[in-house]
């Protein structure tokens, strides 16, 4: 989709009603239903994270940047997620962390984001997390210095792939809820995008096929 187009609509999204839970199921684990059903909050005292939903012009086009996580001993080892992380305690909001992360992790100054709007958060089991997603502006093109500890490559993503029917799919993956189970997820740029992105992706997505 063109660049100035998008930007026409970036109005009209600040004000939209997020589909929320509706756009989360779409692409929600099966096991993750009952589970979050029969969570504690009181008890479970999930940590705050913050991770920004990017989008920015390469060659006219409106692109949208993932990350593919390194390899490592955890839940979240080699998997492609949006560029965030954890609160600190010197961030004065959750928008801070994500504009703080997004700088640590893919070299993108907080001075060249203009942070649009909150999207609706998700709870990670796993690693028993709430997530919340912005969405982020940058007008110009962006360039990107990922850091080699925690990035392992950068996915730039066109919008009109997002938005393409052709994306949702379902595959077959071990998962830390169930073995060898259906999981409805993203395929995108050849990489397999599940569990809370693709919810994160799913609402974005809801939300702009309303606008655009």
């Amino acid at each position: 989709m063109d660049f100035q187009a998008f930007l026409e609509h970036i109005e009209p999204l600040k004000t939209v009603s997020l589909p929320g839970e509706l756009a989360h199921e779409l692409m929600m684990p099966p096991e993750r239903r009952g589970l979050m059903q029969k969570i504690d909050w009181e008890q479970v005292k999930p940590r705050q994270a913050a991770v920004m939903m990017l989008f920015y012009p390469k060659n006219d086009l409106t692109h949208l940047v993932l990350i593919q996580r390194n390899v490592y001993q955890g839940v979240h080892s080699a998997q492609i997620a949006f560029p965030g992380g954890k609160v600190e305690p010197t961030d004065a909001n959750l928008a801070e962390t994500a504009l703080r992360e997004t700088h640590e992790e893919i070299g993108v100054v907080s001075d060249s984001i203009n942070v649009v709007r909150p999207f609706s958060q998700v709870y990670i089991p796993p690693s028993n997390f709430m997530v919340a997603p912005f969405l982020g502006l940058s007008y110009e093109p962006l360039a990107f210095f990922p850091d080699p500890a925690e990035v392992s490559g950068i996915i730039e993503l066109p919008l009109q792939e997002l938005l393409s029917d052709a994306s949702p799919v379902v595959q077959s993956m071990d998962t830390s809820y169930s073995q060898s189970i259906d999981v409805p997820s993203f395929h995108l740029q050849g990489h397999f995008v599940w569990g809370a992105t693709a919810m994160m992706l799913s609402e974005l997505r809801e939300t702009l096929k309303k606008l655009l």
